[in-house]
């Protein structure tokens, strides 16, 4: 049962990561920027379905219930975890500079590539890498037997692995850590991964608007 609820969380996120080292690879074989733009949505796609695949197994998320309160909270907290990510980006807080993602055709913005974008960093990921992230690794590192460890009682040295391998799976390596430490913060407080979920979520969502609006691309 231990391994399939551990093949459940690691799944999605290998996937995921499995895809970046495809975009990579092609684009050392000659693949253009715009060629590539469109395997992140077979990406999310992916993603999605084995998320989808092994919903029945994600206790944390069917078992736990949500307040107005508690959502409250988790967009407030996503919202300040964004307008720390887009000021933590002097050249020492990066790993180098982000390729991005540029939806633009000849200067114009294509929308699909927006809506694909957005409702895969939004939408997709929040869920793929809460699950990993704090509901397995964090958990993991405590107790093999994740699934019976309460998020309050994770031990410091998962906690840190955690956040700090999260940081670094980011071009902007100190949001990141940072970011990681609020979203833990946030579950092991409130004992429920949907809060660190909406709260991810919402400092996706927001950063993609404004990135849309202000033409970051490299933030994307």
């Amino acid at each position: 049962m231990v391994k399939r609820a551990s093949l459940a969380r690691i799944l999605p996120f290998a996937i995921y990561m499995a895809f970046i080292f495809i975009a990579d690879m092609l684009d050392r074989l000659g693949w253009n920027a715009e060629q590539l733009r469109w395997l992140y949505g077979v990406k999310i796609a992916a993603v999605a379905l084995a998320l989808l695949y092994f919903w029945r197994d994600y206790v944390e998320l069917r078992q736990s219930k949500l307040n107005w309160r508690l959502i409250t909270a988790s967009v407030l907290v996503g919202g300040v975890v964004m307008v720390l990510w887009v000021s933590l980006d002097a050249g020492w807080m990066s790993t180098g500079e982000g390729a991005g993602f540029d939806p633009r055709n000849g200067g114009r913005i294509d929308w699909i590539l927006v809506a694909m974008r957005w409702c895969g960093a939004a939408l997709v990921v929040p869920v793929m890498e809460e699950l990993f992230w704090r509901s397995f690794l964090m958990r993991w590192i405590s107790r093999p037997d994740f699934l019976t460890l309460r998020p309050a009682d994770v031990k410091s040295v998962g906690f840190v692995v955690a956040v700090l391998l999260f940081g670094v799976e980011h071009t902007l390596w100190l949001a990141g850590i940072v970011a990681g430490v609020v979203y833990s913060v946030l579950y092991m407080r409130t004992q429920n991964l949907w809060t660190a979920i909406i709260a991810h979520a919402t400092t996706n969502g927001v950063l993609g608007i404004w990135v849309v609006a202000s033409g970051q691309w490299n933030y994307w």
